[in-house]
């Protein structure tokens, strides 16, 4: 029996030291959102301590969590992306 991949959530956590405009910049470069749902993002990520910037399989999480994390350090910025998974109960 075939099933499908388990989901992993994209989480970008907050940290004091980026500017918001960064952030929406880092979204709209790394996972492709408009300038409207990259602010939906990072107002979350403001106001709740981090934001949901994606749902995928765990390969593609993975990838688009390095993509955040190499794009921020190149620009010398402490922003900050993990995965977790999504519980299937």
């Amino acid at each position: 029996k075939l099933t499908n991949p388990s989901p992993y959530r994209v989480i970008l956590r907050n940290a004091n030291y980026n500017h918001m405009e960064f952030v929406i910049y880092g979204l709209q470069t790394c996972v492709s959102y408009d300038k409207e749902k990259a602010t939906h993002i990072m107002l979350a990520v403001h106001t709740k301590g981090k934001g949901v910037c994606g749902i995928y399989t765990k390969e593609v999480a993975e990838t688009k969590s390095n993509q955040i994390n190499s794009f921020a350090k190149q620009n010398e910025h402490p922003l900050v992306s993990d995965i977790e998974p999504i519980d299937e109960d």
